[in-house]
């Protein structure tokens, strides 16, 4: 490792100037440590291995540093408890899970957690990888919105990371942009999921940490039953949470507001989130599809969203027009990304919105916009079949070009072009206003 003499800051070996300052680097062990004189820890040894370097950041809960790994010669993030969090049980015992948590879901794109210690003064450290790049929140703050193929490459990699989570019975609880990393690479970013700390563990047996009634989480990417405190929370909380992301990236604002945070969560619990569609500020062309896709993620009926994050990211990519899946997806890069979602997107644009039709009994009765079945379906899919002329059209004329077949089984924001509403939301439904009759006959 190499260490500017200016700031601190800690290079792989092949660097030879720090980008911040301009200052020629030199040997990390050879280098003194700029001292802080607001913070004593600077300088000091832990567990007889991490030299601490630099204050990187400050949060609610702690500051992170980062320090040299006198073993692994690699630089590494150590995040230390606040002394008054420090003294409070509880936020002990979350900080604990986080290390516990992450270490069981090894992944690479999960950040990679080493080790956890107890200091001198009564706080608490935990020791990470050290990432180059920036949070989700500072891209968004500085960019405000994210091109269609960064979002598609973006959601189809956390789906490779949290799904596995889900599996073992693990919801995170508190996904936001603070905690999806992005990694930037020429190729684009490689994500890394942080903070398991609020991790709600659904294994039979498991130890509890929050009072029922109480919530985790931030609320302007809270689900309805994650804002009211409920047990029965699931990995579908998630879900929820990763579309308010995914509606942020795309739209350049929440989809749910409010001035406070009790009036965030009221809206999330009695209001619809606007279409992307009706938004005219956005900087990307955003096919209609995605309006189903996201309507699906905020269903408050849990049982109704996207099954898995994976299922999600999948209908995200078939909404800009992509075959495959999204374990293709995460690893494309992002210009070949780009250039098939340009290939298919003049002719997803040419889809109209579908007219908003009257709330049903059923949809009353659920709390939820088309409950039973896809929201907008019979408009969706013909708008669709539209659709699907034109991209003939234009594969047509591709195919006479260059003596090439047309792709079969289309699908767009999990639609096959033409399907009709399945006979499992017929029969749903049927059951529905079957009830209702019985009830206002007897």
């Amino acid at each position: 490792m190499k260490a500017c003499p200016s700031c601190g800051r800690l290079y792989p070996q092949d660097a030879s100037f720090c980008p911040v300052d301009g200052a020629n680097l030199g040997s990390a062990t050879q280098v003194p440590i700029v001292p802080d004189g607001g913070d004593s820890r600077v300088g000091q040894l832990l567990l007889e291995r991490y030299e601490i370097r630099r204050v990187v950041a400050d949060g609610g809960m702690g500051r992170v540093y980062e320090a040299l790994d006198l073993v692994e010669r690699r630089n590494v993030a150590i995040k230390i408890l606040h002394a008054e969090i420090a003294r409070d049980p509880v936020q002990v015992e979350r900080f604990k899970r986080e290390f516990q948590v992450s270490r069981q879901l090894s992944h690479s794109h999960i950040v990679e957690v080493i080790d956890f210690t107890d200091l001198k003064d009564g706080s608490y450290a935990l020791v990470m990888e050290y990432l180059f790049g920036e949070e989700l929140r500072q891209a968004l703050d500085r960019e405000r919105y994210l091109p269609p193929a960064r979002i598609v490459r973006m959601i189809s990699q956390v789906a490779l990371g949290l799904d596995p989570a889900h599996k073992n019975h693990l919801v995170h609880r508190d996904l936001k942009p603070d905690n999806v990393f992005l990694c930037q690479t020429p190729e684009g970013d490689i994500i890394k999921l942080l903070d398991f700390g609020s991790v709600k563990d659904k294994a039979e047996g498991a130890k509890k940490l929050t009072v029922m009634g109480t919530t985790i989480g931030s609320p302007y990417y809270m689900s309805p039953e994650q804002a009211q405190g409920l047990d029965t929370l699931d990995h579908r909380a998630d879900i929820w949470a990763l579309g308010a992301i995914l509606f942020e990236c795309m739209a350049g604002q929440v989809p749910f507001a409010g001035v406070n945070g009790p009036q965030i969560l009221l809206s999330i619990l009695t209001k619809e989130a606007p279409p992307l569609s009706t938004i005219e500020d956005k900087q990307y062309p955003i096919p209609v599809g995605m309006d189903l896709v996201l309507a699906k993620a905020f269903k408050r009926t849990a049982s109704l969203r996207h099954e898995t994050v994976g299922a999600l990211a999948n209908a995200v990519g078939e909404a800009f027009g992509l075959q495959g899946e999204h374990q293709k997806w995460a690893n494309l890069t992002e210009a070949t990304l780009s250039e098939q979602i340009e290939e298919r997107l003049g002719a997803l644009m040419s889809i109209s919105p579908p007219k908003e039709g009257k709330k049903s009994a059923q949809d009353g009765f659920f709390g939820d916009n088309d409950s039973l079945g896809e929201v907008g379906v019979d408009s969706m899919t013909e708008a669709m079949q539209a659709a699907d002329v034109s991209l003939s059209q234009q594969e047509s004329r591709r195919a006479a070009e260059v003596g090439v077949g047309l792709p079969e089984n289309l699908s767009i924001a999990g639609l096959k072009v033409g399907q009709s509403l399945p006979p499992g939301a017929l029969i749903g439904i049927g059951i529905v206003l079957l009830a209702l009759l019985l009830f206002l006959i007897f």
